[in-house]
């Protein structure tokens, strides 16, 4: 099963709701999809969002680093050989971790296809049902409470709550939504660098001190200030979770061994796709260290990819914020992953299992 082509198609969907953080607005699922095409007539998929805030990549930029630098190398090569195929990708081109992403996943699905078997098998089986927080984005105070309020209701147990605007309305956002809901609803706090270290030390100790126990607060710092996550995992109890500030296998090793955090965030978009997502998983589990695979705000055909791997690395990644697919109002993709509210639940067709995508439009 040689490569013989890749192509590119936009898919969009519309959100429930629009997704605030602090960073940014968006309204829709934006996915650039990437299809690789071989000689048996099989067909892989993967996708990646536009993320420029925070991988640097826009859906241009991704393209031309396929069309003009992967693609002239990877054509002919055997699926077969898939550690060859992904040093190619890995190693011709630097950063772009999207573009990587958005391949990888179209590899490792022809992978899966090549030997009839579902991703997360291959990768190392496991339990093929996951449970999933929900992202409650940042907003008024009345907004996020009945947003809250509601996933619970849906089935959610876990809300990521998107602050980091201004720390005092942060802190009664926080406030306010832990009132609104039963005490064993678990509160992730995502900051998404808004806060600076000795804010973040403050908030944690309130919350502490009030009987708030959050089960994390991630990348409350620029992704840069490597001392301000360390600076602030010296003096909380609260776990402090890398999400910006940890790309890549080395800077996962520099975060884990200088004790500047206490869970890693993987997403795919970040490390450039799913080979060096393992490579992160094994490290944190090798010291030790808690995992959550992420996503950005994409559909189902990269958040499947992230699932099949989060089933195969259970013993490493312990927490689960695969939501995209959910907050969108439908899923076009038929087969493989399906997303219901709060559980994902993994088929065993091969690769990712995808069997039809609705609304593509070809570029």
């Amino acid at each position: 099963m040689k490569i013989t082509n890749i192509r590119f198609a936009k898919l969009i969907v519309p959100l429930i709701t629009p997704f605030k953080t602090s960073m940014r607005t968006v309204e829709n699922i934006e996915d650039l999809v990437v299809i690789v095409e071989t000689d048996a007539g099989e067909v892989g998929y993967g996708a990646s969002p536009a993320t420029p805030v925070i991988t640097g990549d826009t859906h241009g930029a991704i393209i031309a680093a396929i069309d003009t630098v992967l693609l002239p190398k990877l054509k002919g090569m055997d699926i077969e050989n898939l550690n060859g195929i992904i040093h190619v990708i890995q190693s011709s081109i630097i950063n772009n971790t999207s573009a990587k992403a958005a391949l990888e996943l179209a590899i490792y699905d022809l992978w899966g296809k090549l030997y009839k078997a579902p991703l997360y098998q291959l990768l190392g089986g496991g339990d093929n049902k996951l449970q999933t927080d929900i992202t409650i984005s940042v907003d008024n105070i009345d907004k996020m409470i009945s947003d809250s309020v509601q996933a619970v209701a849906d089935g959610f147990n876990i809300l990521k709550i998107k602050i980091g605007t201004d720390i005092k309305e942060d802190i009664e956002r926080v406030k306010a939504i832990h009132s609104a809901v039963d005490n064993d609803i678990l509160l992730r706090l995502d900051v998404n660098q808004g806060w600076s270290a000795k804010q973040t030390v403050y908030a944690a100790n309130y919350f502490e001190s009030i009987g708030i126990h959050l089960e994390l607060i991630e990348q409350p710092v620029r992704a840069d200030d490597i001392a301000g996550l360390k600076y602030i995992s010296d003096r909380v109890h609260t776990p402090i979770m890398a999400d910006e500030s940890a790309f890549s296998p080395k800077q996962v090793i520099e975060l884990i061994t200088s004790h500047c955090v206490d869970i890693i965030n993987i997403k795919l978009m970040k490390t450039g796709g799913i080979s060096n997502a393992i490579k992160i998983a094994d490290i944190a589990k090798i010291y030790q260290v808690e995992c959550m695979i992420g996503c950005m705000l994409e559909g189902s055909i990269g958040v499947s990819g992230a699932a099949h791997l989060a089933v195969a690395k259970s013993d490493a990644i312990t927490k689960i914020d695969l939501d995209g697919p959910a907050l969108g109002q439908y899923d076009p993709i038929s087969g493989g992953v399906t997303f219901d509210k709060s559980v994902i639940q993994l088929n065993n067709a091969p690769g990712l299992g995808i069997n039809r995508i609705n609304g593509l439009v070809d570029l």
